[in-house]
């Protein structure tokens, strides 16, 4: 079957966020969950380095062990939010754009074809995985709260965390708030406090991307439980890789700071009673 010049278009539509719909794309934590054409079939392992010069790897199995293949491409074109383009391993072609129009993101997926398969088969297979990424990331609800404050971007950035005042406005979650580790993009981080039976608790994460002042992005990996570190099974699995984001805009010479969040229905009402707290403390930190 000849294939020169030919290209392969598969599209969808999904009721989210640019930035929800980027990270659930280019995230390793979720992409072994969404990466399937059928139930049959499943990512056991993914890596991704999302820069140009940068590499992308999965591996795809048949769940009955039968059959698996690893699947490689190097990226030539990153525009965050925007663009995703890759060579496979190969020499084959890949184009991702991502679209936001105030309500849906959509994604469009264009790829050189292989020989051996029916184009048709290609098409078939390759919307079958976007289906499933549609249906995934739809899955995961999403909450977001703001807050207007009177102080410079600068400060309200610093003070939302520097160790002193992360502790003051996050006691709302826990008095006995604090973290440990980095700030910095792609560092280790936990977020920890104590129980009223003095055992440690909270969760472990990853810096997934810091902007200076305008964006602040934590991938959230496992949980500590009496000061025991768990990263897989039932405790984690329904938001391991799940996303904190913190924007900050000024908006008439205001600071507006919007968390956005990976949630579930347990923790909804919780959330909604504890983050509009939280950022009130922030407010009134930044503006003393």
């Amino acid at each position: 079957m000849n294939t020169a010049n030919q290209t392969i278009t598969v599209k969808t539509s999904i009721l989210a966020s640019l930035e929800h719909v980027w990270h659930i794309w280019t995230s390793p934590s979720h992409i072994v969950k969404w990466n399937a054409a059928s139930d049959d079939w499943h990512t056991t392992k993914a890596e991704n380095d999302v820069r140009v010069g940068g590499s992308s790897f999965s591996r795809m199995e048949a769940k009955d062990g039968s059959f698996g293949f690893d699947f490689r491409a190097t990226y030539t074109e990153v525009s965050r939010l925007k663009q995703l383009n890759s060579t496979l391993e190969d020499g084959r072609k890949v184009w991702v754009t991502f679209e936001f129009d105030g309500t849906q993101t959509h994604l469009s997926q264009v790829f050189e074809p292989e020989s051996e398969n029916t184009l048709e088969l290609q098409q078939f297979g390759w919307q079958a995985i976007l289906n499933n990424f549609k249906k995934y990331t739809e899955s995961r609800q999403v909450i977001s709260y703001q807050i207007a404050i009177n102080a410079p971007v600068e400060h309200v950035y610093k003070c939302m965390i520097a160790e002193d005042t992360y502790k003051s406005w996050t006691a709302v979650f826990n008095p006995t708030s604090y973290y440990q580790g980095s700030w910095d993009k792609g560092a280790a981080i936990k977020f920890l406090g104590t129980d009223e039976n003095g055992d440690t608790g909270g969760m472990i994460s990853r810096i997934a991307e810091n902007r200076l002042n305008q964006f602040i992005s934590i991938e959230h990996l496992g949980m500590i439980l009496k000061g025991v570190e768990i990263t897989s099974g039932p405790e984690v699995e329904q938001w391991a890789g799940g996303l904190e984001n913190y924007t900050f805009e000024t908006i008439n010479n205001q600071t507006v700071v919007t968390a956005t969040l990976d949630s579930n229905e347990e923790f909804a009402a919780y959330f909604a009673e504890t983050w509009p707290n939280a950022l009130a403390k922030l407010k009134q930190i930044c503006e003393n």
